[in-house]
């Protein structure tokens, strides 16, 4: 979460933790394995939270927007499925999808709350997919500074509804 999936190794986590890198290969074959029970773990952790939540749909956007910026905790790391994007091309496929499926449930739970918000069926996923976006993309803006200003100046635009151009 913050030097991507590419940017560490077996050896940097057995290192973290304390203990000799093949326990580690003991629980995961491989890295890729480890992705994956990371990302399973993350989108499970995502469905619990989500199947609970008993707030109105306008709090519920709230909520996920305080997940990213203070859970993942913006300006210190990425999201488990966004420090997969520099990689992308030379992930393997069974990471990229679990990737995808992470996105997928955010995008299915988003589009819920906008179609309670009135929005219909296509605008709703429209909606719901942009959410994602921001918040992702303002997590990795965040990232790139260190700051977490830089996550609420993001979402404190985006909720303005400034143009893009004048």
């Amino acid at each position: 979460m913050t030097r991507s999936y590419l940017g560490f190794s077996f050896q940097d986590i057995a290192d973290r933790v304390g203990i000799r890198k093949p326990s580690l290969y003991h629980h995961f074959a491989t890295k890729d394995a480890l992705a994956i029970e990371i990302l399973r773990r993350s989108r499970t952790s995502f469905q619990r939270w989500t199947a609970g939540m008993q707030l109105t749909a306008a709090k519920k956007i709230e909520a996920y927007i305080r997940m990213y910026r203070d859970t993942l905790g913006a300006g210190r790391v990425m999201c488990p499925a966004g420090a997969l994007a520099p990689g992308w091309d030379v992930v393997d496929p069974a990471v990229r999808e679990e990737v995808r499926l992470i996105r997928q449930v955010q995008i299915d739970w988003l589009t819920e709350v906008f179609t309670e918000l009135g929005e219909r069926a296509p605008r709703a996923r429209a909606r719901a997919g942009h959410m994602f976006a921001l918040c992702q993309g303002a997590l990795a803006t965040a990232r790139m500074t260190g700051d977490v200003a830089e996550f609420d100046e993001v979402i404190a635009t985006a909720r303005r509804g400034a143009p893009l151009s004048p």
